[in-house]
């Protein structure tokens, strides 16, 4: 990993929440609010954009853990802003505080963890399992 990336880094990402963010089982819309599974979705995207310039040549990120508390509903068409900040950082690892808010709530948080590995290793690791 290349140098510079510190505790305290934080990236934003914001979104719209639309019907296919809804959370359907068997293709039945359960409410007409974002989903758990998309809110991780993009707290781990938020996370992501902290290591994405400190990615060396040959290395990539891997997910390590996400631990996240869902906290509130965000309806279709609310703004919500995304935030990672980077707590603690490593040769290989990288752990983010991350949270989700939108004009009336707090809807989320939790952590997401990250290794930085080099890609043959990871590619490796792949097809060890298939």
């Amino acid at each position: 990993m290349k140098p510079g990336l510190q505790p305290g880094h934080v990236e934003t990402w914001e979104i719209t929440v639309t019907d296919d963010m809804c959370p359907a089982f068997q293709g039945q819309v359960v409410h007409r609010t974002m989903s758990t599974v998309t809110m991780v979705y993009y707290m781990e995207w938020v996370a992501r954009l902290t290591i994405l310039p400190y990615l060396a040549e040959g290395e990539e990120g891997i997910g390590g853990g996400v631990s996240v508390k869902h906290l509130a509903p965000a309806p279709v068409g609310k703004t919500v802003r995304f935030y990672a900040e980077v707590t603690d950082v490593s040769d290989s690892r990288v752990d983010c505080r991350v949270w989700a808010e939108h004009d009336k709530a707090r809807i989320g948080e939790g952590e997401v963890v990250q290794f930085i590995l080099p890609k043959a290793k990871i590619d490796e690791r792949i097809r060890a399992m298939s």
